[in-house]
């Protein structure tokens, strides 16, 4: 039985789409026609694979295990299963997750196709207890392998995109589900509502910051002065190497989403940027304060516009 963690099998033609398979990429990796353009595969292999025409590719095959590695984590990361051998089945026993980025958060890794590929992560408290901030696909599987790491007590959703999966991980773990109230329709069974634009302790360490833009509801989480989980309401550009935010997919409001950040910004105290999407970055404190503070005033002069997917650059 598929537990949704195994990529689909390799064979003459792509499983999902009946293309033959591109015969640069025979007896090594290569990206599958399904790929939905999510950055993932992009974070965990960027000297591999790149964007071209709306999706990703491969640049070159690895040279050494290091790189080797990287694929296997692009692959058991990938949402679609489009990071694929095309000579053989993944080895289970390389995938990487959960990752330890430091000692106190992993990357969950498996992302799910119903968080729009979204990344997730477990932050380990004092205690030795866990908090997961969004969630990777579902898996009785995974859930375990998280369990190894210690009780995980709350799920903290960061809004409605990320939703699909918070009730049957915090009913597996036993945990707290967390929502604020304006993305409350994509959890309404949740533990904890939070409300307002108020700064909220929701654990030890652990302060919820209202940022509504991207959504109504949306809410990025900080820990220690050291972690910031953003959600999509910013991240790292590869392309600007800057902090930045996903105006071409704010749903809700650029305006807000400005408003937000002028209210909220000073704030934030971190060192490690730990978006949904786009990439993680990790700077001292106070230089992430000063981009913290540019980027505030660059999403004031922004201007409303339609939502366009094929405008977002990572």
């Amino acid at each position: 039985m598929n537990d949704g963690l195994s990529p689909a099998p390799a064979g003459d033609q792509d499983a999902a789409t009946g293309a033959e398979k591109p015969g640069e990429a025979e007896g090594g990796w290569y990206i599958a026609a399904r790929c939905t353009n999510c950055d993932v595969a992009r974070q965990l292999a960027p000297d591999l694979i790149r964007e071209a025409t709306g999706r990703s590719e491969m640049i070159r095959q690895p040279r050494d295990k290091a790189e080797a590695r990287q694929l296997h984590a692009a692959a058991f990361a990938c949402p679609t299963r489009s990071v694929r051998r095309i000579d053989q089945r993944l080895d289970g026993a390389l995938d990487p997750f959960p990752l330890a980025l430091d000692d106190a958060v992993h990357l969950c890794g498996h992302n799910s196709p119903r968080t729009a590929g979204a990344n997730s992560y477990l932050l380990r408290r004092p205690s030795g207890t866990m908090m997961m901030i969004d969630t990777p696909r579902w898996s009785s599987t995974l859930a375990a392998r998280h369990e190894e790491l210690g009780p995980v007590t709350d799920v903290l959703l960061t809004h409605r995109d990320h939703a699909a999966h918070g009730r049957r991980y915090a009913d597996r773990f036993g945990a707290r589900l967390w929502i604020h109230e304006g993305d409350l329709d994509a959890a309404p069974d949740a533990d904890r509502v939070m409300r307002g634009t108020d700064p909220v302790e929701v654990g030890e360490g652990v302060t919820a910051h209202p940022l509504p833009g991207h959504t109504r509801g949306s809410v990025l989480y900080t820990a220690d002065e050291r972690y910031c989980f953003s959600g999509d309401s910013l991240y790292w550009s590869r392309a600007t190497a800057d902090l930045e935010v996903a105006e071409s997919v704010t749903w809700y409001s650029i305006e807000e989403l400005a408003a937000s950040l002028a209210l909220t910004a000073d704030r934030l105290h971190f060192e490690w940027l730990l978006p949904g999407h786009g990439d993680r970055k990790r700077l001292p404190a106070r230089e992430m304060a000063g981009r913290m503070k540019q980027l505030t005033s660059r999403v004031q002069l922004l201007q409303p516009r339609p939502i366009d997917f094929t405008a977002m650059r990572y």
